[in-house]
């Protein structure tokens, strides 16, 4: 296993365990080609903190590169409403983006 994934895994469940580690290991996840894995460590994170329009943006990705674009798209409008409400007007913009993709596919 990769030991950047088992570092932030042994975390998991401790005083540091937050939005931000479940964050970190989707990431880790992702880049190991784990798109299922990480979806849900990104839903654990907005779980944690549904403000964290990252977190949001991640979900999407992980779910679409999953196949579930329904639930991908989802993710992507929730993400695009935290990220205007806090002014992270750049995230807003990229699910925009994908998210239009997403329904382009599912319409498709």
């Amino acid at each position: 296993m990769n030991p950047r994934i088992e570092s932030l895994e042994k975390m998991l469940n401790g005083p540091r365990d937050g939005a931000l580690l479940r964050f970190s290991l989707g990431n880790e996840y992702l880049k190991a080609g784990d798109p299922g894995k990480a979806g849900k460590c990104f839903q654990e994170a907005v779980d944690r903190d549904s403000h964290y329009s990252a977190a949001w943006k991640a979900l999407g990705k992980a779910l679409a590169e999953a196949g579930d674009n329904p639930r991908a798209l989802a993710a992507y409008e929730q993400g695009i409403t935290v990220a205007e409400s806090k002014g992270d007007i750049q995230a807003a913009k990229e699910m925009t983006v994908f998210a239009k993709r997403i329904r382009k596919t599912i319409s498709a």
